[in-house]
Formats: C-alpha cells, sequence, structure tokens
C-alpha cells in the first residue's frame, strides 16, 4: 500500500482574495461615480456642479470603505477633477469650457491656504515632541502624581490627555505616545490585558483625545478644514482663544462624563496596587535627565501656546504664522531641535495631501454652485427653512453623527460635510443666523467618533493593544454620544445662545 503523501501543500493562491473582493469599494465608488454623472441634471444645478456631486460620491465611497489608501485617494480626486471640470461648462460663463489648466489649478487650490499650513506646520511639532520624548516626560510625570488607586489613575489619564492635547497638534501621534504609558501602567497593576482595567483604561485614554479635538482648535487636523472653508467662504477666522472659550465647557464636562461612564460601565477588579508609582517613576528614571533639546521644545511649545491664546488680544498674528515660526526655529542651528533628515520619516504626508485636496473638492461644490444645490435638498427634505437655529443644529448634529459612523478620518468627514454644512446654514431663512458660529459647532459634532473602532485612526492604534473587545468600545461609545448630544443641546439653549452661537 502506498504512503499518503504527507508533503506541504501550498496553498498561498487558495488563501488569497480574489480581485473583486480586494477592490469592491474601488468599483462601488466608480458605479456611484457613473451613477450621478448618468442622472439628469436637475433644474438650477450647473453641469459642473453635477460632475462634482459624482466626484463627492466617489470620494464619500472610497474614504467610507477605505478602498484606497488615504493619500492615492486624493491624487485621484484631483485627476478627476481636471478631466470632469476641465470639460465641463464654466458656471460663470456656460458657453465655453472650464479648461483642465483651470479644473487642476481648482483641484490643488487647497493647498494655498494656510489652514494647510498649520496642519503641516502641527505634524513637524508632534514629530518633535515623539523625538525628544518630551511627551512621554510630561504624561509620567503627571501620572506620578495621582496616586495608585485605580479612579486616581483613570483621572490621571483624563488629565495626560487634556495637557497633551494642548502640546502635541496631532491625535493620532498624541495616541500613539500614550498608549504605551497606558500599557505601562496595566503591567504595573498586575492585571491581564484582557482585563476590566486595562479595557477600559485604554478606551478612556482614546475617548479623551476625541473630546480634546473637541476643545482646542489645533488638537486636530479636521478643525483646521473648518477653519479653511470658514476662512475662504467668510473672510474671517476664528481664533484660538475664541475657540476654546466655546468649546472648553463642552471638553471638561464630557470628561466628567467619561470618567463616570468608563468606571460605572467596565468596573476595574482592582482598587489599588501597591508599588504602582513607583513603576510609573522607574519609566521616568528610565528616561533621564531632561535634555537640552526637551528643554528648547518645552520653551517653543510654551511660547507657541501663549501666542496661540493671545491672537486679537495682544498680537494680530494668526495662529498658522505662529506654528509655521514655531517649527522654522525647531530647524535653526544653534536652536534647532532636530534635522529635516530626522523629521522626515516622522511626516505622514498622506494627511497633508488629503487635507489640500479635501479643501479644494469643498471649494469646488462650493463654486460649481453643488453644494448649494445639495443644501437645498437638505433644507427642504428636513424642513429647516425657517427653522430656529437650535432646531437645525440639533438636526444636522444627529445627521453629521449618523454619516460620522461610516467613516475612517473626520478630516475626511470635515472635508466632505463642512461646504455642505455651510451651504445648508446659507439657504435657511432663520433671521439673525451667526453662519460662522454655527459652523463652528457643527464642527465641533464632526470629531465625534465615540461609536465605532473604525472612526478614527487614533481608535485603531488603541485597538490594536488587545485590551478590549470591540463591543465595549461601541456600548460605552453610545453612552458618551448620546451625553455629547444631550451637551450640544444643553449649550446650545444656554451658553452658546449666551455667546451669540445659536
Amino acid at each position: 500500500m502506498a504512503l499518503a503523501d504527507h508533503s506541504p501543500v501550498d496553498v498561498s493562491n487558495a488563501r488569497e482574495p480574489s480581485w473583486l473582493s480586494r477592490h469592491w469599494g474601488v468599483l462601488l465608488a466608480v458605479a456611484g461615480l457613473i451613477t450621478v454623472l448618468l442622472l439628469p441634471t436637475p433644474t438650477g444645478l450647473p453641469i459642473a456642479g453635477q460632475r462634482t456631486l459624482a466626484i463627492l460620491a466617489f470620494a464619500v465611497i472610497i474614504w467610507m470603505t477605505e478602498a484606497l489608501d488615504y493619500a492615492v485617494s486624493a491624487i485621484v480626486i484631483a485627476a478627476l477633477m481636471a478631466f470632469l471640470l476641465g470639460f465641463s461648462p464654466n458656471p460663470a460663463n456656460p458657453k465655453v469650457l472650464m479648461g483642465t489648466s483651470a479644473a487642476l489649478t481648482l483641484a490643488f487650490n487647497g493647498f494655498a491656504n494656510t489652514a494647510l499650513v498649520l496642519v503641516a506646520s502641527a505634524l513637524f511639532l508632534a514629530a518633535a515632541m515623539t523625538s525628544t520624548g518630551l511627551d512621554k516626560r510630561i504624561a509620567l510625570n503627571i501620572l506620578a502624581r495621582v496616586g495608585t488607586e485605580t479612579r486616581n489613575v483613570v483621572i490621571g489619564t483624563i488629565l495626560v490627555g487634556f495637557v497633551i492635547a494642548f502640546l502635541v497638534p496631532s491625535t493620532t501621534a498624541r495616541v500613539a505616545c500614550l498608549v504605551p504609558i497606558t500599557l505601562g501602567i496595566i503591567s504595573a497593576f498586575g492585571v491581564n490585558r484582557k482585563s476590566a482595567f486595562a479595557g477600559m483604561l485604554m478606551i478612556t485614554t482614546v475617548q479623551t483625545a476625541s473630546i480634546w479635538n473637541v476643545g482646542i482648535k489645533t488638537a486636530a487636523a479636521q478643525n483646521m478644514v473648518a477653519i479653511g472653508f470658514i476662512e475662504k467662504a467668510f473672510g474671517k477666522t476664528i481664533t484660538w482663544l475664541d475657540w476654546l472659550v466655546a468649546a472648553a465647557p463642552f471638553g471638561i464636562l464630557m470628561s466628567i462624563a467619561l470618567y463616570f461612564v468608563m468606571t460605572l460601565m467596565m468596573p476595574p477588579e482592582i482598587k489599588s496596587v501597591p508599588g504602582g508609582r513607583d513603576a510609573i517613576r522607574k519609566s521616568l528614571d528610565d528616561l533621564g535627565p531632561m535634555k537640552l533639546s526637551e528643554k528648547k521644545l518645552l520653551v517653543i511649545s510654551l511660547t507657541l501656546l501663549a501666542c496661540w491664546a493671545t491672537e486679537g488680544v495682544l498680537h494680530s498674528f494668526d495662529t498658522s504664522t505662529t506654528t509655521i515660526t514655531a517649527v522654522a526655529l525647531m530647524f535653526m542651528p544653534g536652536i534647532g531641535i532636530m534635522t529635516w533628515k530626522e523629521a522626515q520619516p516622522k511626516i505622514p504626508w498622506g494627511t497633508v495631501i488629503l487635507f489640500g485636496i479635501g479643501i479644494s473638492l469643498g471649494t469646488a461644490l462650493l463654486q460649481t454652485k453643488g453644494a448649494v444645490w445639495l443644501a437645498d435638498l437638505v433644507v427642504a427634505e428636513f424642513g429647516l427653512k425657517h427653522a430656529t437655529s437650535l432646531f437645525i443644529l440639533g438636526v444636522m448634529s444627529v445627521f453629521l453623527i449618523v454619516i460620522h459612523l461610516g467613516f475612517a478620518s473626520a478630516t475626511a468627514l470635515a472635508s466632505a460635510m463642512i461646504p455642505i454644512v455651510i451651504a445648508v446654514l446659507q439657504g435657511v431663512a432663520t433671521p439673525g443666523m451667526n453662519v460662522v458660529g454655527m459652523t463652528m459647532l457643527l464642527q465641533f459634532v464632526v470629531s465625534f467618533g465615540f461609536i465605532l473602532v473604525v472612526n478614527a485612526p487614533q481608535n485603531m492604534v488603541a485597538y490594536g493593544t488587545e485590551t478590549f473587545e470591540a463591543r465595549d468600545f461601541v456600548r460605552t461609545g453610545l453612552i458618551l454620544t448620546l451625553v455629547a448630544i444631550a451637551l450640544v443641546m444643553g449649550l446650545g439653549v444656554t451658553y452658546w445662545h449666551w455667546l451669540g452661537y445659536v
């Protein structure tokens, strides 16, 4: 009897997913693009506007399915804008075509926006923080002072996230810095990574970052997207201090709610651990004495923070100008904290490209009347024409939260939705509507990525530690989202109304 052949079998081809399963998102996006292009052009919508909406449909599907890398999607969107808009009648003069040169210029128009300068500069600051280890030193120093009781550690984790949000203007960078520290605390408590304490602490770390994306203008790229559109549409800006005054109460109240939601819904198995503070102290000792580069960066960061806070009060320099100046100082000989060669690999250039093209697509939606037409549709469907500001705030907030469930990037969501939000607010007949203020408040809602792990890159960074299940993130995130909506409406009736935004 012949023996069975037990030699290894090559199953690589069998396991490799099919081309269709790997690229279904691209096919769906192309189908969405073609469908919108082939629809009859509605009355009042220019051909260029319809084609811009088709590109928006393509972009939204690509961003929702993550079928392409964000940087690649931005390049594809730019190419689509160049050809589809280039061969469209010019909305300002329908007798002539826009031309591919003019359309390509529009596609890269976002790179001339000062908000892009701020985003790029913020990424360099975040890289400097990570490179020098200053962010880790600040976090460990705060945690070393809060004590070893679990409730104090949770408060300390929230406090760390709050402080770091002022100094590291990149959410993913902040969370990437804090995750190893959080894992060190979990280890010091001697509990399993799958324990309730571990999951509670890690979710607290990442949700704090999302909360303070709302509270601080420079904490997240999506805020800069909104600022960019506001500057384009109205020739106005919102200063760092104005943003903080409006958003800080929300951030503080949400941080308090976060503490109670996490400790009640995921109660830790232990109350305290002897030696926990010593473990954090050991991590600080491992960092060694504060390096000269850290001291320089701390001085630059605190000076920059002071400049942001006094914009429009003690000086007229805008946030982008002061931030790019700080980055320039970081590279200067003698003052320099790192070299270009050291910084370049740490910068997520794809974020910069997505930001620029996202601004361009939003600008094109406004210029070709696509956003206005879509906004009129939203206004009619939701009965917003003569609604109160508070009703509009509530309806649009729920709309943005639902839409966010399909997005893995708040930057992409802001790029797609803020031009439509602006057009909706301009299309209502509510007397005394503060369009700029309402746009800012709705931008706060864009950062509400509390429910799904895939709603934000920082969520994925934390999820990668395998300290919690996705269902724990969802069930706590749903409660946080309900609290956030209640706060939006409550502040809309009171505080934001008193400030004149609602």
